[in-house]
C-alpha cells in the first residue's frame, strides 16, 4: 500500500484570513461611524445648552428689574454663550403687555442659531411683576 505524505494543516488559508479581515474592517467602520456620530450629537447638545444658559441668564436679569415699564424689545447678534460679542448666537427680547396695566409684563427671549444650514432656537417665555417676582 502506497502511503501519502501528510501534509502540515496547521495555520489559516488565504481565504480564512481575508474572510477575518473583512469582518473585522465591517466592525472598525461601524464603530468609527458611531464615533462621528457620537461627536456630532456633543457639539449639538453643547450648543443647545450654551443657549439655553444665554436665554436664562438674560430672563433673571430681566425679571430682576424692579419697574417693568421700564422693560422694552432688544435684537443683540453675535453673542457668545455669555452674552458678549463674537458668537454664533442672536438674542431677540420681546416684551408684551397681554394683562394691561402697569404692574406686569410678559417676556419672551430667543436664542437663535445656525449650524450646517440648519436654523435653530432656543425660546423662554415668563411673565413678570419685577422684583424677582
Amino acid at each position: 500500500m502506497l502511503r501519502l505524505p501528510k501534509f502540515n494543516q496547521n495555520g489559516f488559508s488565504l481565504i480564512e484570513v481575508l474572510f477575518a479581515m473583512a469582518i473585522f474592517s465591517i466592525g472598525i467602520l461601524a464603530v468609527a461611524k458611531m464615533e462621528l456620530l457620537t461627536a456630532k450629537n456633543n457639539r449639538s447638545g453643547n450648543e443647545i445648552t450654551q443657549a439655553t444658559l444665554l436665554v436664562e441668564s438674560h430672563m433673571e436679569r430681566l425679571k430682576n428689574i424692579s419697574d417693568v415699564t421700564d422693560l422694552g424689545d432688544l435684537d443683540e447678534t453675535n453673542l457668545d454663550q455669555s452674552g458678549t460679542p463674537g458668537g454664533i448666537f442672536t438674542r431677540s427680547t420681546r416684551i408684551t403687555n397681554p394683562l394691561g396695566g402697569d404692574f406686569s409684563r410678559q417676556i419672551e427671549i430667543t436664542v437663535a442659531w445656525n449650524k450646517l444650514g440648519r436654523s435653530r432656537q432656543v425660546v423662554l417665555t415668563s411673565l413678570t411683576h419685577g422684583n424677582g417676582l
